[in-house]
């Protein structure tokens, strides 16, 4: 990798690779956890596909290199990120995780050791090149969330080439560097004891430093790669916040090239504006958090809305978030200055991957904390805790910067990369708005009156087919074969790490152009439900019952047909269908006329819960099948996903549709509309 010192000597290379190995890092990163989890959901319990963590560790491999590491391993472990990312979403489940797992594990190798071969060549400006290609990828993940609902467009089947061409590019790049590196070293000259084998093996500064750097991928992982993610943690829009993340990166952008304002980043500005975003951000999740009540008499417990101030610091949150790229900076930059030994530096992206690690984990308990023995129950209602420890993470590494690393010069590059560069971010933020701001106008009423209308309640399993394979696509297929004017779905909670950051219920609402209502915020920890209709839904609200497992939520809503209007129930009960649940959302729902209540109850016919129940509401597959036996033979005898209905609402027709797309059935009911 030859010196770089001049504009006219810039390649373009030095950003794109950067951008290119944080997105694929990223990616990777997202579908590693999403398929561990996987088999946790399968199973419903810790499985030993968990082990495959340990590649989280791969950093202190660069412990045992020696004195140097040799320029074909860091090409070797570049190639093995950009192969791994296009190949392991044609992969199964399995063998998904373990390429995605393999290609994270490369490139917490990649990245430390390219750090340490630019401090042994005092290339410190490669911290710039780093941090402006870190900006260039957020920004593509963010535009391909925003053109697919939600979900990353680039990592689905059908667009593969996004990825294979990208795949290409950095191949090229990689290899380009690599024999550039190789002509330049009879050129260059190591500084006395770069490659020094007498230096400790831990570095108090080195380990700092590369805990901030992956607590910068922490952040970017949780969220502020994915505005989707931020819009559920508070049921704002979002449209609103993807202007609002936007605006902030292109104000950055013009910023820097401000020398005013670089001047102004000194440390203690520095320090305020990380204290100031952490803050906000943590004052944002405890804003829209449910501490839940001990006493069973607290339910059913209404979810008590959000006043208009309440948003301000998710609106300073995102306004602030730049700061993640500042952070970067300034850790890279000291490390490169500080000439880390590779044992150094593998010990000190060692520690900071474990940090991840531990966040991750974290992370995910706040959701699955019934099933973790001992430990799990801390993380009950523990959202908040999760992220303030990662900016802890992320702030505190600013003590072991030098004050000389805060000058920030303007890239190295030539006004024509500039120009790119500026134009790229406004075509971005353009197209990003654009999809977002044309999948949420209201699609409208699709008919004022109707002799009948057909609700279904399904279960998706969080996107997961039977046989444990990811099958968005095919539940939304089954699900417009069946074409329902309702649906109410159950386990659609994967605006989480655990779930890849996916919005399914957004996929589902605008590829059926449906109205939609979420149901509990993520930041909850509950099962996910979701209301569709092709109706207006009114009067939303979400509840929650007594749960000593997991948090269990249910929804009510409105829905006008013709002249008449439902009153629409959806949940989703805890494990055996807790009676004390049920009876909670009974107090509420007997209170209606027009009741439609369904969801994945977890209760079958005979028990105790299903007698309380149809002696104030009406089986819906009972009423069209009285002896529990349709036309075709089908006899669910234990069947747990249920359409209730009032007295008076006649069910004209009523079918479980078992299918892989999912490990439930839909129940799709035809409802007269007098």
């Amino acid at each position: 990798m030859a010196a770089r010192h001049s504009e006219s000597a810039f390649n373009p290379a030095q950003i794109i690779l950067p951008a290119i190995l944080f997105i694929f890092f990223l990616q990777l990163l997202t579908d590693f956890i999403e398929a561990v989890y996987a088999f946790g959901l399968l199973g419903a319990s810790i499985p030993v596909e968990m082990l495959a963590v340990v590649l989280f560790f791969s950093p202190f491999l660069l412990m045992l290199a020696g004195r140097r590491y040799p320029e074909w391993g860091l090409l070797a472990a570049g190639l093995v990120v950009v192969l791994a990312r296009p190949l392991e979403v044609m992969l199964a489940t399995r063998a998904r995780m373990l390429v995605s797992g393999i290609g994270m594990a490369a490139f917490l190798v990649y990245l430390p050791a390219f750090l340490w071969v630019s401090s042994q060549k005092n290339r410190r400006e490669e911290s710039r090149y780093l941090s402006m290609g870190m900006l260039l990828g957020v920004l593509f993940l963010i535009l391909m969330r925003a053109v697919h609902s939600g979900l990353d467009r680039s990592t689905e089947r059908d667009f593969l080439i996004i990825g294979w061409i990208l795949a290409l590019f950095g191949s090229v790049f990689l290899f380009t560097r690599f024999r550039e590196s190789q002509r330049a070293a009879n050129e260059e000259v190591s500084q006395p004891g770069s490659g020094s084998h007498a230096k400790r093996w831990f570095s108090l500064d080195t380990t700092g430093l590369s805990l901030g750097v992956c607590g910068v991928f922490l952040l970017y992982y949780f969220g502020f790669s994915s505005p989707n993610v931020i819009a559920r943690w508070t049921d704002a829009s979002y449209s609103g916040v993807m202007l609002l993340a936007l605006f902030s990166y292109a104000l950055f952008a013009i910023l820097m090239t401000s020398p005013w304002f670089r001047n102004s980043l000194r440390p203690v500005f520095v320090w305020v504006w990380n204290a100031s975003f952490v803050l906000s951000l943590v004052m944002t999740i405890l804003a829209n958090q449910i501490q839940f009540p001990a006493e069973k008499g607290a339910y059913p417990l209404f979810d008590p809305g959000m006043h208009p101030f309440s948003y301000l610091p998710l609106v300073v949150m995102l306004v602030l978030s730049p700061v993640l790229l500042v952070d970067l900076y300034l850790y890279l930059s000291g490390i490169i200055q500080g000439k880390p030994s590779l044992r150094q530096i593998g010990m000190g992206f060692g520690v900071g991957a474990i940090f991840m690690l531990l966040m991750v984990l974290a992370h995910v308990f706040t959701t699955v904390y019934d099933y973790i023995p001992v430990i799990g129950p801390f993380f009950r209602d523990k959202f908040w805790f999760v992220y303030a420890a990662a900016g802890l993470g992320l702030c505190l590494p600013l003590l072991l910067v030098d004050r000389k690393m805060y000058v920030f010069t303007p890239l190295p590059a030539p006004g024509w990369v500039k120009t790119l560069v500026y134009g790229y971010i406004l075509a971005v933020g353009v197209v990003s708005l654009f999809a977002v701001y044309r999948m949420e106008i209201d699609p409208g009423q699709t008919a004022a009156q109707a002799e009948s209308f057909t609700v279904l309640t399904y279960n998706i399993r969080q996107g997961y087919s039977a046989g444990g394979q990811k099958n968005h696509a095919g539940q939304l297929g089954l699900i417009r074969s069946l074409n329902p004017d309702i649906i109410g779905l159950q386990e659609t909670d994967t605006n989480r790490i655990s779930g890849g950051n996916s919005d399914l219920v957004r996929y589902f609402a605008d590829n059926l152009g449906m109205h939609a209502y979420y149901g509990p915020k993520t930041v909850l920890g509950t099962f996910g439900i979701a209301l569709l209709s092709r109706y207006p839904i009114e009067n939303q609200r979400t509840f929650y019952m007594y749960s000593q497992g997991e948090q269990t939520a249910a929804i009510q809503a409105r829905v006008k047909i013709g002249s008449r209007e439902y009153n629409i129930y959806v949940t989703h009960l805890g494990n055996q269908g807790p009676l004390i649940q049920q009876q909670a959302v009974l107090a509420e729902a007997s209170r209606m006329q027009n009741v439609i209540l369904m969801g994945d109850f977890n209760f079958a016919p005979g028990t105790e819960q299903y007698r309380l129940t149809t002696e104030i509401f009406e089986d819906a597959w009972v009423l069209r099948w009285p002896d529990g036996v349709d036309d075709k033979g089908v006899d669910p005898v234990e069947r747990i996903d249920h359409v209730f209905l009032s007295a008076g609402l006649d069910a004209l027709d009523a079918s479980y549709i078992y299918h892989p797309a999912s490990d439930h059935p839909a129940l799709v009911v035809t409802i007269d509309a007098p």
